[in-house]
């Protein structure tokens, strides 16, 4: 399930838009056509509209960024021509695709809540909801354009004969897939599956079929199931349909578990989404500390899912990365962190259970605590603190991933440790 689950059932549970963030759109776009003009295809979001506007529109398209930054400063008249063009290709877009700014130096508790700490930083909004990868593709008027223009098309991919649905998730390298088997488009129930398929997206494949090509599923009514990679068995919804709430929850499960299983074949498509590692090294016959560690990160980490990735990893396949923590196979199980500059090894597998240690654990790695005491030792607590701190090194092992980070030739990376 998704972080902030109240606020993502709130934004797909509206059908429609309330009075008050219709208000909100309308007037931050007045205020763009009468008062600035000339930055007329790009609206500037405050803490005082940020949420109400977001919520409202189909997609965002938001650049983090600062003055002084000379890639923000080189991307701003890109960005600016981008929006125009969406608007010129695609009439009337502007009411459903927006591209947005927000200065971070002036909004600084809007970019800490999305962890920046690089400019610029480009991330998609649909309907409220921050996609989990962020824009890393060119910065040029044409690739800006066509990605935004891409979030407007049908997500939904139609097929007409029930045999084009045999090869879905036979390879490895196959997305999920949700199935839709409809009377019609003209449904409730294929307006809460088209709703749902727009804002995952990028998580799931989306098929649907209708009328006669779906009648043999549809014995019950319309149905949906789930077809896992690697030719596992299809999973059918069994609740109802039209209940949106219910219907979203069940498909995120499917589409994005909150722990994934890292390999060859999708590091590098992990690697991505730009958000660091929390890798749990095990031994592939123990099953236990899979499922401890995914009740865990779901008990107390479900709020970290859009700043942090929850992976397990074969510790006999990826042994590189054990090396560089100096640690071998016998060392098994291990939770460590690969924030894409360096590796830091959570101390004690055995505090994995205790509560609030590994949220600690993940915080202290956006503090800069992580790398601070590395480098300069524990930090002083107050005498009363009876706390153990561990003993640790001054020089963290680099990452295993640290060639596939953002590069300080595209990005004002700050002065933090971590990406």
């Amino acid at each position: 399930m998704y972080p902030d689950t109240a606020r993502y059932r709130e934004n797909i549970m509206s059908s429609g838009r309330t009075s008050s963030e219709l208000i909100s759109v309308l007037y931050v776009l007045m205020l763009c056509l009468f008062w600035n003009p000339v930055d007329c295809g790009v609206i500037a979001l405050t803490k005082q509209n940020f949420d109400s506007f977001v919520r409202s529109s189909d997609v965002v398209f938001v650049n983090f960024y600062a003055d002084w930054c000379r890639f923000s400063q080189l991307l701003t008249p890109v960005f600016e021509e981008a929006a125009k063009k969406v608007e010129t290709d695609i009439p009337g877009s502007e009411q459903r695709a927006v591209f947005a700014k927000i200065n971070c130096d002036e909004e600084i508790e809007i970019c800490t809540k999305f962890h920046i700490s690089k400019y610029p930083t480009l991330k998609l909004f649909r309907s409220g909801n921050v996609a989990k990868r962020e824009y890393r593709g060119q910065r040029s008027i044409d690739a800006l354009a066509e990605h935004v223009k891409k979030q407007l098309e049908d997500p939904v991919i139609e097929f007409h004969d029930a045999d084009d649905l045999d090869d879905l998730g036979q390879s490895k390298k196959s997305k999920r897939n949700i199935i839709g088997f409809f009377a019609s488009k003209d449904t409730n129930t294929y307006a809460a599956f088209s709703r749902v398929a727009s804002i995952l997206r990028d998580e799931c494949d989306f098929h649907a079929g209708f009328g006669e090509v779906s009648l043999k599923e549809r014995t019950g009514g319309d149905s949906i199931m789930y077809r896992p990679p690697n030719g596992r068995p299809d999973m059918a919804f069994v609740g109802d349909i039209s209940r949106l709430e219910l219907l979203f929850t069940w498909i995120v499960d499917k589409c994005n578990p909150l722990v994934r299983e890292i390999s060859f074949e999708n590091a590098e498509e992990l690697t991505e989404e730009g958000l660091p590692f929390m890798i749990l090294f095990h031994d592939p016959e123990d099953k236990q500390i899979v499922e401890d560690y995914n009740k865990i990160v779901a008990k107390e980490l479900l709020t970290e899912k859009n700043s942090i990735n929850f992976v397990t990893a074969d510790g006999n396949k990826f042994s590189h990365p054990l090396h560089h923590l100096g640690k071998s196979l016998k060392d098994l199980p291990l939770i460590a962190i690969d924030s894409f500059r360096h590796m830091y090894l959570f101390p004690d597998i055995k505090d994995m259970t205790v509560p609030g240690r590994l949220k600690q654990f993940v915080a202290d790695l956006h503090s800069g605590k992580l790398h601070r005491e590395f480098h300069h030792g524990p930090d002083k607590v107050a005498s009363n603190d009876k706390v153990a701190l561990p003993q640790v090194g001054t020089d963290p092992p680099e990452s295993t991933f640290k060639k596939l980070a953002p590069s300080s030739s595209r990005y004002t990376l700050l002065r933090r440790d971590e990406l």
